[in-house]
């Protein structure tokens, strides 16, 4: 009998499956405020956090209170001052109700309802680009190209998340790759089935690498055989249909 699957030792839910909590801060988000209140906050420290591929901005507000406020902006340094409310003024770091900022502003970490602290457009060089206020909501435009339509009274923080380029950085060796996968929880390296033996994966073995059977699995397929498409709606390319040939008739 061979081992278990992959996706069957994943369903489990073991902790070499988890991302570690070592090296995580405090819970990161934007404040709350209330209807018309203003903050003013003061960016102590400019940290990194495990498996996040961005910074994090330390901010202190009135009282000492302080708050990790992600993802840092592109500009953004020790010692810049934020302000979090509706009448604050639109520059880099800010952050703004949808409705309070001019169309055609670049904008990141947008709100997907109203105080959840931003939820959109958080990767490293990433931004949006808000296209049109309207009574019925905010028109934004996402990095993929895509439109969202958001609530007025989402916020979003003015500027490009900082950290663009880190992609363009190749990993020369499989050690720094098998680290950043760890921090996020991933496993790496990842065998494909059809590499394996045959009592190791249902798609293993054969003379050739080649899966042997349909790579489309039922929802309900028990757990040793449930690899491949699971349930797919359709696999391949979509063909475009020919037009029916005329007959010999027809023709004349």
């Amino acid at each position: 009998m061979g081992k278990r699957t992959l996706q069957r030792r994943r369903g489990k839910g073991g902790i070499q499956f988890r991302a570690p909590s070592k090296g995580r801060f405090a819970r990161v988000g934007y404040p709350f405020t209330g209807p018309g209140q203003t903050l003013y906050g003061r960016v102590v420290n400019i940290l990194h956090e495990r498996g996040r591929e961005y910074p994090l901005a330390q901010v202190a507000f009135e009282g000492n209170r302080r708050r990790y406020f992600l993802p840092a902006t592109l500009g953004t340094k020790v010692g810049s001052t934020l302000v979090i409310g509706p009448d604050a003024p639109v520059g880099p770091g800010n952050i703004l109700p949808l409705s309070r900022i001019p169309e055609g502003t670049t904008i990141c970490n947008i709100e997907r309802h109203a105080g959840d602290g931003g939820r959109l457009v958080r990767n490293s060089g990433a931004s949006a680009i808000l296209f049109a206020n309207n009574p019925q909501g905010s028109v934004i435009k996402l990095p993929s190209g895509k439109t969202a339509v958001l609530p007025n009274d989402c916020r979003a923080t003015i500027g490009i998340v900082s950290g663009a380029g880190r992609t363009e950085k190749p990993f020369l060796r499989a050690g720094p790759r098998y680290h950043l996968m760890k921090a996020k929880g991933k496993i790496y390296p990842r065998m494909r089935g059809i590499a394996m033996a045959v009592v190791y994966h249902p798609f293993g073995g054969g003379r050739h690498q080649h899966p042997g059977k349909s790579t489309s699995t039922s929802r309900n397929a028990p757990p040793g055989r449930k690899v491949g498409h699971i349930a797919p709606r359709k696999t391949g390319r979509k063909r475009l249909a020919r037009a029916p040939i005329a007959s010999a008739s027809e023709k004349q």
